[in-house]
């Protein structure tokens, strides 16, 4: 066994440096699995959407049950979020990283064997926990190995595969259920081969130096933050931070409150509208007398991974709130437009549509970022898995009353109520949203101010 492979494993015994490359090769291997995450999550929920009519005519489904379906991970990841941010801070990221995959193997599989709503129901909802799991530990880990300055760059980094995630989950669904299609069961089944991947691939990770370091177990710390971490700088961050035991309550106290609201509510906002409206793309476009299909589902996904792609390349030297305040105002315009012309071309329409999906994935790119580095180390787990879960409330709302909305109101009054969301989070981010570009963890989450 190589020296480097031994200390992959062993971790915090063996405390020589390690070369540039080996520091460089783990970084590799660390995105690589959190990103593979990011797209197993996206790819669970757009895989289901072209085939939800197929479910739908073969087991009966009224239009409540396909709400409860296509929301079920969303309200999971309600429940997995903030469990999985409590227990990675107690007991470390590095078991969760590997239970919540665990139990994602485990969820997928079942899907090749469900035979009714109920099992449906409860199968995506225990995937909806393990990739709520994910959230609060996979995101806070990459943040405390990430150097200051690329950090955003990084992080942003694994929304890009999110988005990527979606559209060949959208795709692999939506060409598995061409006019002889494969049993929807194994479509939506195949996340199990990501799963499975994934989980090989995390065993042998090392624990964060300063989840370690906020435990008071020093020369762990150390040791794992001179062998992986790129700069002796990170390292004198790590031990010039307080050792403190966190609470969850610490969230909401004078010092935290604002953090925690701003981030919550930011992210609530970004994902209501996409998620209601990426997930039933093909019947929103159909309201305005426009072919849905592969091109209405994907087109979006893909404009909008371009706006993460521009978001990565560009954050660490842009800065934060360059991409989570404007866009958020402009796409409020986008939505009162469209809500309030009724009688606006279908072109017209599409390059509204397209818009809002470029800006928000700019927009949503922040999501992955604020979260990791406002909080600090004791509470950057369960600061996260709360905030994820604010925001899958407003991710399961979006997808459970989008279709009754337009069923019920129309799609106007829909997009009206979508611009009045949008508003409300642009407003906490005009006022609240840091700039939190090329600071160290310490740094960011000592203060909360622009």
């Amino acid at each position: 066994m190589s020296l480097e492979t031994e200390a992959v494993i062993s971790g915090p015994i063996v405390r020589e440096e390690t070369s540039a490359a080996f520091k460089r090769r783990f970084m590799i291997r660390m995105i690589a699995v959190l990103t593979g995450g990011m797209l197993l999550d996206g790819y669970i929920l757009g895989v289901i959407g072209p085939v939800t009519a197929v479910m739908k005519a073969e087991m009966g489904m009224t239009t409540v049950d396909m709400g409860l379906i296509a929301s079920a991970a969303l309200f999971g990841i309600l429940i997995g979020s903030p469990l999985g941010g409590w227990a990675g801070d107690k007991f470390g990221r590095r078991p969760l990283f590997m239970i919540d995959m665990g139990l994602f193997v485990l969820a997928s599989a079942m899907q090749f064997f469900i035979d009714s709503v109920t099992m449906l129901f409860a199968v995506r909802l225990l995937m909806g926990i393990a990739i709520g799991a994910e959230y609060s530990v996979g995101w806070p880990l990459m943040s405390e190995f990430a150097p200051a300055r690329l950090r955003g760059r990084l992080m942003g980094v694994t929304i890009l595969a999110w988005y990527g995630g979606f559209m060949i989950g959208y795709t692999v669904g939506y060409v598995l259920n061409l006019p002889e299609p494969m049993p929807w069961r194994i479509i939506i089944g195949t996340s199990t081969l990501i799963s499975v991947i994934l989980f090989f691939a995390r065993i042998g990770l090392p624990e964060s130096p300063r989840w370690l370091w906020s435990k008071g177990r020093k020369d762990e710390a150390r040791a794992i933050a001179r062998k992986y971490l790129e700069s002796a700088e990170e390292v004198a961050d790590i031990e010039s931070t307080e050792v403190r035991q966190g609470r969850f309550a610490d969230l909401f106290s004078a010092k935290y409150w604002r953090m925690t609201a701003f981030v919550s509510w930011f992210w609530f906002c970004n994902v209501l509208p996409y998620f209601a409206i990426a997930t039933f793309a093909d019947s929103v476009l159909e309201q305005y007398g426009l072919n849905g299909g592969l091109a209405g589902g994907v087109g979006l996904s893909m404009v909008a991974v371009a706006g993460v792609a521009i978001t990565v390349a560009l954050i660490d030297k842009a800065g934060r709130r360059l991409f989570t305040v404007p866009p958020q105002w402009i796409t409020t315009v986008v939505f009162l437009v469209i809500g309030l012309w009724s009688g606006a071309p279908s072109a017209v329409v599409l390059g509204l549509f397209l818009i809002f999906s470029f800006l928000n994935a700019m927009n949503g790119t922040l999501t992955s970022i604020y979260p990791g580095e406002v909080f600090p180390t004791e509470v950057r787990g369960v600061g996260t898995g709360f905030a994820a879960a604010v925001s899958r409330v407003g991710a399961g709302l979006g997808t459970f009353l989008l279709p009754i909305g337009v069923e019920k109101f129309g799609v106007s009054t829909t997009m009206l109520v979508a611009a009045a969301v949008v508003f409300s989070g642009a407003l906490v981010s005009q006022l609240w949203a840091p700039e939190t570009k090329g600071k160290s963890l310490s740094e960011t989450a000592a203060g909360f101010s622009h």
